[in-house]
């Protein structure tokens, strides 16, 4: 990689990958909520991500490039931290309240991405590309902005406070029993 075009086009094979593992992973997403203004908040960014799939493939096409074939790592280990609590086997509420909190942190990370490439576009006169990514960009902050919405209304019914004054009283009790 040499000049700014090469990173431009790193870039934005970076964020198609990224799109289309999102794609997968906010289906995944609507079918655990619990909710169903969840569930339809995450169908309805999963069919907007799949539109900012395609105005990447157009923003290729712009700059006459292929999409090859790369790995996001920054939405996969994103992802990977999702799978790793559904491990944990949460109650559907924290899975919930864990799933909003993950679509706050990957658009938090798409909107960063988009608004460099949208800079270096710029910079290289890319004006179309630039347009397209604009889209993206615009829908991201949209989309973070629903789920911290989401995230002020959801608060688990139970907090485990309780759970923990406890154990911490019976450890006093029977520290001085000794």
């Amino acid at each position: 990689m040499q000049t700014a075009r090469d990173l431009f086009v790193h870039e934005l094979q970076d964020m198609f990958d990224a799109e289309q593992r999102l794609v997968e992973a906010l289906g995944e997403q609507e079918e655990e909520s619990s909710r169903p203004e969840l569930q339809k908040a995450f169908a309805s960014h999963r069919e907007q991500t799949e539109n900012q799939v395609e105005r990447l493939r157009q923003a290729f096409e712009e700059i006459g490039e292929e999409p090859e074939e790369t790995e996001c790592k920054g939405i996969k280990g994103l992802i990977e931290e999702h799978e790793s609590f559904k491990e944990e086997d949460p109650s559907e509420e924290l899975l919930d309240i864990f799933n909003v909190g993950a679509a706050i942190k990957v658009e938090s990370y798409e909107i960063c991405a988009y608004e460099s490439l949208v800079k270096l576009g710029k910079e290289l006169g890319f004006k179309k590309a630039v347009n397209l990514l604009n889209q993206n960009l615009k829908e991201e902050q949209q989309t973070l902005k629903k789920m911290e919405t989401f995230s002020n209304k959801l608060k688990p019914s139970e907090l485990g406070v309780e759970e923990e004054e406890e154990e911490r009283g019976s450890r006093r009790r029977s520290g001085r029993a000794a």
